[in-house]
């Protein structure tokens, strides 16, 4: 067979939908991709970023490798409509997996539904290392796409959280965080709350996932001692980072390129006192002291895109999921 007889299989946001994996699955695949990182049989070279002058888009290239797996991939993004509302804008994503040890490529798939699971399982990866001793309370804000799975994924991995708080103002993302909480979690409830500045000076853990519009801004004196604060969106002010006792970065590097606008006036950034991937494989410690107010960045590492997307790879192609095209014909 020659390469222009070699077919790429390609899985469609509806082909992945119905895929069914457990979130403990999700957190393991992710950790396990996290350790490979961290041992150095990984590879995850700087993101590619361009943005045009007005501000209007944004585009990522990502390339990386996954020593565990044997698994070369890269992943695109690109998101149109900025300064509009999430229903006018327009985003697409992409991986494409490639067989190290055959040379042989794998599947080309929407990256959609694998960022939404591998973000919030990251999060949850980061709170079970960094929260404060004996957490019981949880407060995301934002109801997109990030924050609809977030409460289900710390639950997955902080099971002893017995107050769940979220601050949205989508009636539609309301719902579907409850819709999600209840599949996973029938037994727990949510609060809705509307004084922010009390909710957060009672939450372990904050997640801010909601979007650059969003009107909540935690500023760092309200959080509580021991408080983890952890940064995918917005909704949290940069004296969260500036005035936390620890610092933790899933790659310091992207926090950098991605979270300039946690930056102080000066643009700089306090020093990150771990990488994540050092934290999981032990070589670094996530909290010294119950009461650190610990801020976390939570920015995407391909590697754990290519680890997840692999997972669903091997699903789909074991229930014969995609359509084969000859792209190399």
């Amino acid at each position: 067979m020659t390469d222009g007889d070699i077919p790429l299989r390609v899985l469609s946001t509806s082909d992945l939908a119905g895929l069914e994996i457990e979130l403990s699955d999700v957190v393991s695949v992710v950790e396990q991709a996290y350790r490979a990182l961290a041992d150095g049989v990984s590879v995850t070279p700087p993101k590619l970023t361009v943005k045009p002058g007005d501000g209007r888009s944004v585009s990522y290239a990502m390339l990386g490798r996954d020593g565990a797996r044997e698994v070369v991939a890269i992943k695109t993004s690109y998101k149109h409509g900025l300064t509009l509302d999430r229903d006018q804008q327009h985003y697409y994503t992409a991986l494409t997996l490639y067989d190290d040890t055959t040379g042989l490529p794998i599947a080309m798939m929407d990256c959609g539904r694998i960022g939404s699971l591998r973000t919030p399982a990251v999060s949850a990866l980061i709170a079970r290392e960094c929260a404060p001793p004996g957490a019981r309370t949880a407060l995301v804000i934002g109801t997109g796409v990030q924050g609809r799975l977030a409460l289900p994924f710390l639950l997955t991995t902080l099971p002893d959280l017995d107050r769940l708080l979220l601050s949205g103002t989508h009636p539609e993302g309301i719902a579907a965080v409850r819709e999600q909480l209840a599949a996973h979690f029938p037994d727990r409830e949510l609060e809705l709350v509307t004084d922010l500045r009390a909710a957060a000076a009672e939450a372990d853990v904050i997640l801010a996932t909601a979007g650059p519009h969003t009107p909540a801004a935690v500023e760092g004196d309200w959080l509580k001692p021991g408080a983890l604060s952890v940064l995918i969106g917005y909704g949290i002010q940069p004296s969260t980072l500036h005035r936390a006792d620890r610092v933790i970065a899933t790659s310091a590097a992207q926090m950098a390129v991605t979270g300039t606008d946690m930056a102080d006036a000066d643009g700089k950034f306090p020093a990150v006192d771990a990488e994540f991937p050092e934290v999981i494989a032990g070589r670094a410690r996530g909290r010294t002291g119950a009461a650190e107010r610990i801020f976390a960045y939570n920015s995407g590492l391909v590697v754990t895109d290519i680890a997840l997307g692999h997972r669903f790879a091997e699903l789909a192609l074991a229930q014969g999921l995609g359509t084969e095209v000859s792209l190399w014909r």
